[in-house]
């Protein structure tokens, strides 16, 4: 059991050891050097714990002949985009502080695979069609969950900026407009790949999922999300929408998409363990 779970603890230390080392630093409050080498030697560590991660979602998800649809391998998958995400983005813009409030969910979201006592095996041998609108919806789903977390932290900085309390404290926030140019990067990308995910689950529903198309809470759910990002990014392309309005409707739209795939995995493989 203890072999199993090593190398799961492995990455969760990795991603804990960077969060807690940088707070360590931040809270000397001492003037930050972006060089200096505790921050590159982060950096390093975060891009093993990606490597080492993604090999474990590789291993877990794409068994022979089969993928592993479970629950907490598509959680670990999610967060395992979202860290890669502000990863590449740190390398351009100083978003330090932004990882260190990412990596501890992800250190516990990647521990929730080696603990799982119930996988969701799909056969998808010789399901091309299937495997790419899987893939798909799966990077929609995960870029969807990186905006929402980075709409949370946007809220903490417009509160911080605005000398307001606030639930989180965190030291060396990019720019607001450095922020906000992010999110919008990322809600652009996740946009279009779920308008593929749910055109090709309308058109090819038989095919990848072998019934018609039927109307469930599940394709509501994730039609309403489409409806809610698609009048935020028009707001955003007419009105100039950021700050508030911006995040209210990034949350908005991850919640009902939230409740089409992860609340409706969550009741089978969870509470009712199917």
């Amino acid at each position: 059991m203890t072999q199993h779970l090593l190398p799961y603890l492995i990455v969760a230390f990795v991603y804990m050891a960077v969060a807690l080392d940088y707070w360590r630093i931040a809270t000397q409050g001492k003037p930050v050097d972006e060089n200096a080498f505790p921050f590159q030697l982060h950096s390093a560590m975060v891009a093993l714990g990606l490597v080492m991660h993604a090999g474990l979602l590789y291993r877990d998800i794409f068994a022979i002949g089969s993928l592993n649809l479970g629950v907490y391998y598509a959680l670990s998958a999610i967060f395992w985009l979202t860290v890669l995400i502000y990863w590449l983005a740190d390398l351009k813009h100083s978003l330090r502080s932004l990882q260190a409030f990412v990596l501890p969910p992800a250190a516990l979201f990647v521990l929730m695979p080696g603990f799982a006592v119930k996988d969701y095996y799909v056969d998808t041998h010789g399901f091309t069609l299937f495997n790419l609108h899987i893939l798909i919806a799966m990077v929609a789903y995960s870029l969807f969950t990186f905006a929402a977390l980075h709409a949370c932290l946007m809220r903490v900085a417009e509160r911080a900026l605005h000398q307001k309390q606030s639930w989180l404290s965190l030291p060396d926030f990019p720019p607001l407009m450095v922020l906000d140019a992010l999110l919008f990067k990322v809600l652009h990308v996740g946009f279009v790949l779920l308008t593929i995910t749910l055109i090709s689950g309308m058109l090819f529903s038989e095919e990848i999922f072998g019934k018609p198309l039927q109307f469930n809470h599940k394709t509501i759910f994730s039609i309403a999300s489409w409806l809610i990002y698609a009048w935020l990014l028009f707001g955003r392309f007419k009105f100039g929408w950021r700050g508030k309005t911006a995040t209210r409707w990034t949350l908005l739209g991850f919640v009902l998409l939230m409740l089409a795939y992860i609340g409706s995995r969550f009741v089978l493989h969870v509470v009712l363990g199917r």
